[in-house]
């Protein structure tokens, strides 16, 4: 199956609907499978007591509270409706992640063809069984986990009706310093619970969401937004239009190169080989009858010919006919 390519629009429409609908057509263009937005209600996220990350405090409003910022981040309930819509006319994936259960509920109507679990709900039991009911596939963000919590997360959702489950490695900061990205724990994470395995990305560039393809990850998700400059907490660490495009074309062309696990010709250099290949051949005019040795032989291009592997099997015997230097041989 492809690589599913996650454009994460997140909360970077700024609570515009105009801007999110706009997000949506950006991410066909650029060549995502999936456009993804997220949904909550500000007051069941959070308490009016608690603060926001530090990169939130360095690009969103001053002195707000993360209830103040949610607020002006989130959009209607009729405007998740209306952006599944526009995403099926144009014919891409429309996913949004509940942050809390009205959302949730709001949510499940759209019929998403899975629910995203954000990182920050990994430990949520409440959150976890009602996800888990609705009986639809999931893919979970493990940001800021352990593998434990992870396993006791995924053992919550498979013991509560969840048919299908794909972790996705992720980190938590943004932008996420390349040296804490640790993306081999992506591929033992799989290995260790048996589960289908992806990325979620917040790093500057789009050179580890390609890595993680290389490495078998099965989604790949990175932030976008229409402009880096937007004020908002996520803009910073996500990627322009361009960029996206980017990086969806080296995923897909990183797809195309991983092929299967057989080693053989492909049909490209099949062509090739007796141009580049070897043959023995004449060194010098050899008379039927004459005993090929090392002095009246060679090995030189083109290929097609008696393999030089077979060479000390040649040696020795008698020319079956005369040979012209530089002839192939012929046995």
């Amino acid at each position: 199956m492809p690589i599913q390519i996650i454009a994460e629009a997140g909360v970077n429409h700024n609570g515009s609907l105009a801007l999110a609908l706009k997000m949506a057509d950006a991410a066909k263009a650029a060549g995502a499978d999936i456009v993804k937005y997220q949904t909550f209600q500000p007051a069941e996220l959070a308490s009016r007591y608690a603060e926001k990350a530090s990169y939130q405090k360095e690009t969103a409003a001053a002195g707000e509270s993360q209830l103040e910022m949610l607020r002006r981040l989130t959009l209607p309930p009729e405007g998740y409706r209306q952006l599944k819509r526009r995403c099926d006319e144009i014919g891409i994936g429309f996913v949004s992640t509940p942050f809390d259960l009205a959302s949730i509920a709001l949510l499940e109507p759209l019929e998403m063809p899975f629910w995203k679990i954000p990182s920050g709900e990994v430990t949520n039991l409440p959150y976890l069984l009602a996800i888990a009911r609705t009986k639809r596939p999931v893919v979970m963000s493990t940001g800021m986990c352990e593998l434990e919590e992870v396993q006791s997360a995924v053992d919550v959702l498979k013991a509560n009706g969840t048919p299908k489950i794909t972790l996705l490695h992720c980190n938590t900061e943004y932008p996420t310093p390349y040296g804490d990205v640790n993306l081999r724990a992506m591929v033992s994470m799989g290995r260790r619970l048996g589960l289908e395995v992806g990325y979620s990305d917040h790093t500057p560039g789009i050179e580890v969401p390609i890595a993680a393809a290389a490495l078998g990850a099965v989604i790949v998700e990175k932030h976008f937004t229409l402009d880096r400059g937007l004020e908002g907490p996520d803009h910073k660490a996500s990627l322009e239009p361009e960029e996206l495009t980017a990086m969806a074309a080296a995923i897909r062309h990183v797809e195309a190169a991983l092929g299967g696990d057989e080693k053989t010709v492909s049909p490209s250099e099949a062509g090739n080989r007796n141009i580049a290949r070897k043959s023995i051949v004449a060194r010098r005019a050899i008379r039927r009858g004459e005993a090929f040795t090392e002095e009246n032989l060679a090995v030189k291009r083109p290929g097609g010919g008696v393999s030089p592997m077979r060479w000390f099997e040649v040696l020795g015997t008698p020319a079956p006919r005369d040979f012209a230097e530089d002839e192939l041989i012929r046995l």
